[in-house]
């Protein structure tokens, strides 16, 4: 139909141009041609040169599977959980609600990284995703909480005016452990089962929440199976997603504190980032020394690694930072 509707303008357009030369008619006629592709909805020059939702908008599943395994070190469940959501998103062609995780760990344990992953990899076209991808930082975005009913105004309309214009949007919560209580629940009505509301349909959206609330639970059992003599990746997932729901249901640093969004059921998964063994900040390390162009220097990661290894205080088993300060000690050093 593209293909017909173009050969249809390019034709008519000749008999608009009796009076021009040949060079001008030429010219005429390619400016006429650019001006058609880029008044096309979806037409390829449109979405090349500005930017378009709606082409080829389904993440590539094989491509995220191979950063994911690459680029995060020790978080097997999180990966595992993440992929089977995007999969399944991805897969159903008309998903009958948003796709919604919440991220939950210590800091530096790659919540925001696995998030920039994806953000980075959901449009296949190298074009600007900043009309797409949608990062509040509570912080930032959210301060005051004598203004909770205006953030709810804005949040909502922000929302439903970005799903409008593209459907795959992705929005992104950070910091949601400062997240002012009842904030989040303004947005219910975008993430249940809806077919549309107001002629809006919000089945393509993607929300992200990001909490560090519910990472003292997840070192508290990953560091019980370690006692036990038992390992990581044998952590059941279903339990420990569980146990994270109720959790940060009753936590009031988590954002989630007596929310709606969990007593509705409306957080399809959440998503456990383990803390970081001695083994995995190593891991760390090595990569950031690639990244700063340095040569591997196996006594300089060792001794890196070493120092940020610090909970508990008798084991020193796991970093309470993660990989946060990495890429600092790695410049110092």
């Amino acid at each position: 139909m593209k293909l017909l509707n173009t050969a249809v303008f390019l034709i008519l357009v000749p008999t608009l141009t009796p009076a021009l030369d040949p060079l001008s008619t030429s010219v005429f006629m390619a400016s006429a041609a650019v001006a058609w592709q880029l008044l096309s909805a979806q037409s390829w020059l449109k979405c090349s040169l500005l930017e378009c939702c709606n082409m080829k908008d389904t993440l590539n599943l094989s491509v995220i599977t191979t950063d994911l395994n690459r680029k995060v070190f020790g978080q097997h469940l999180a990966i595992q959980i993440v992929l089977r959501a995007l999969s399944a998103n991805m897969h159903s062609k008309r998903p009958r609600k948003p796709l919604v995780m919440s991220f939950h760990g210590w800091t530096g344990t790659g919540k925001s990284f696995v998030s920039s992953i994806i953000a980075e990899n959901l449009y296949q076209l190298n074009i600007p995703r900043r009309r797409f991808v949608h990062h509040f930082s509570t912080v930032l975005h959210f301060p005051y909480l004598s203004h909770v009913h205006l953030y709810k105004e804005q949040l909502q309309n922000w929302i439903r005016g970005n799903v409008s214009a593209c459907p795959r949007s992705l929005f992104i919560f950070s910091e949601m452990d400062q997240m002012p209580h009842g904030l989040i629940d303004s947005i219910i009505p975008f993430l249940g089962y809806h077919e549309e509301i107001d002629g809006v349909y919000y089945g393509k959206a993607i929300f992200i929440f990001l909490n560090n609330a519910g990472g003292d639970k997840i070192t508290e059992i990953a560091l019980d199976y370690w006692r036990r003599l038992k390992r990581r990746e044998d952590i059941p997932v279903k339990e420990l997603q569980s146990l994270l729901s109720e959790e940060i249901f009753r936590n009031r640093n988590s954002g989630f504190f007596h929310s709606q969004l969990i007593q509705k059921n409306l957080i399809d998964y959440f998503v456990p980032f383990l803390p970081l063994e001695y083994k995995h900040v190593r891991q760390c390390v090595r990569e950031e020394l690639r990244m700063q162009g340095h040569p591997e220097d196996e006594d300089l990661i060792a001794e890196v690694a070493l120092a940020m290894v610090d909970y508990p205080s008798e084991e020193r088993l796991y970093s309470s930072k993660g990989c946060k300060t990495v890429a600092s000690r790695v410049t110092l050093s």
